[in-house]
């Protein structure tokens, strides 16, 4: 089991930056990690997955905007949003996934407004 933790969230201007890391409670090196949202009255949706082989995959509508990473190292993932938009307004959730199971934290709120 691992236990997750977002931070880095906050009110940032169309146009901004804003930088999301997630701290696990144990080693992730041996878990596909990913980023996912959910918006006020929609579902949760996929933003970017990190396997355990170090490539990263991004959804179409953060793709070229936001860049991820993981660094075993530190037992963290990270990600890099640029350009936000006020679509991009929502909760953030890390997610841990291995042999079948998801492990999620707790979320950290972007709300991206002028």
């Amino acid at each position: 089991q691992v236990q997750l933790v977002e931070s880095g969230g906050g009110l940032v201007q169309p146009g901004g930056s804003l930088r999301l890391s997630c701290v696990a409670s144990r080693s992730i090196s041996n878990y596909v990690m990913g980023w996912y949202r959910q918006a006020p009255g929609k579902e949760r949706e996929w933003v970017a997955s990190f396997t355990t082989g170090g490539s990263t995959n991004y959804a179409d509508t953060v793709k070229g905007r936001f860049t991820g990473s993981r660094d075993n190292t530190k037992n963290m993932v990270y990600l890099q949003m640029n350009s936000l938009k006020p679509e991009d307004t929502a909760i953030y959730f890390c997610k841990a996934q291995n042999f079948g199971f998801d492990y999620w934290g707790q979320g950290t709120q972007v709300t991206v407004s002028s």
